[in-house]
């Protein structure tokens, strides 16, 4: 399978997601907006990942290619291609679907527990599975997407569209690699707050990262 991914900024890549590509055998290929950039041919590729970043979905003014960047998803949804989500990039696809994307109440940046909805997508997880968060904005979900997954500080942490479009706020793909980098980058967010752990805290949460790549490997499975 072709897997083209879309990366927003240097510290924020694939994560597992790579070895999964490898370990499948998988054909990787990049537009990296942070660098000189292209956009692919639509059929160049059979599944689009399109992965976090520290800006919003409404930064045109100071990131332009936001622009190009929402059309292309939309282009790629409706040429029926598979696409995937991650933080950013649901909130992403999730305005390109025609839902609100605005900031939460509140910050969620750690490891905390994701409550399941009844659909099939989630049905193997525990009732309350830890997952890692590291998110200010929200978004509505979009008009006949499925609802997969819920947290007390965010309604809406997951989605399911035409059963080839999935939105994930939280990190399935975190390594012990992309955490460090994550932290390295974001400490100054790292303030007080109810829903805001503590960097000891979050690298503490690395043991639960073998338990999250193997439901992204089993979610990525099933899509393809």
């Amino acid at each position: 399978m072709k897997v083209h991914y879309f990366q927003h900024v240097a510290f924020e890549g694939l994560g597992y997601i790579e070895e999964w590509a490898k370990a499948n055998g998988h054909q990787l290929n990049a537009t990296k907006f942070y660098e000189k950039h292209h956009l692919p041919n639509l059929t160049s590729f059979d599944m689009l990942v399109v992965m976090g970043g520290p800006m919003g979905v409404y930064d045109e003014k100071e990131f332009p290619w936001l622009f190009e960047e929402k059309a292309f998803i939309k282009k790629a949804i409706e040429a029926d291609k598979t696409v995937v989500g991650i933080c950013l990039g649901a909130q992403l696809i999730a305005e390109t679907l025609g839902a609100k994307v605005y900031p939460n109440k509140v910050k969620e940046i750690g490891w905390f527990p994701i409550q399941k909805s009844g659909h099939f997508f989630f049905k193997s997880l525990p009732d309350d599975f830890v997952v890692f968060h590291w998110h200010g904005d929200t978004f509505d979900l979009p008009r006949k997407a499925v609802q997969l997954a819920s947290t007390e500080a965010c309604r809406n942490q997951a989605f399911l569209y035409n059963k080839k479009v999935l939105g994930l706020q939280f990190h399935l793909e975190a390594t012990e690699k992309s955490l460090q980098e994550m932290l390295d980058n974001g400490k100054n967010e790292l303030t007080a707050g109810d829903y805001i752990q503590t960097e000891k805290q979050i690298l503490e949460g690395k043991k639960y990262l073998e338990e999250n790549n193997k439901v992204l490997e089993n979610l990525l499975n099933w899509l393809k």
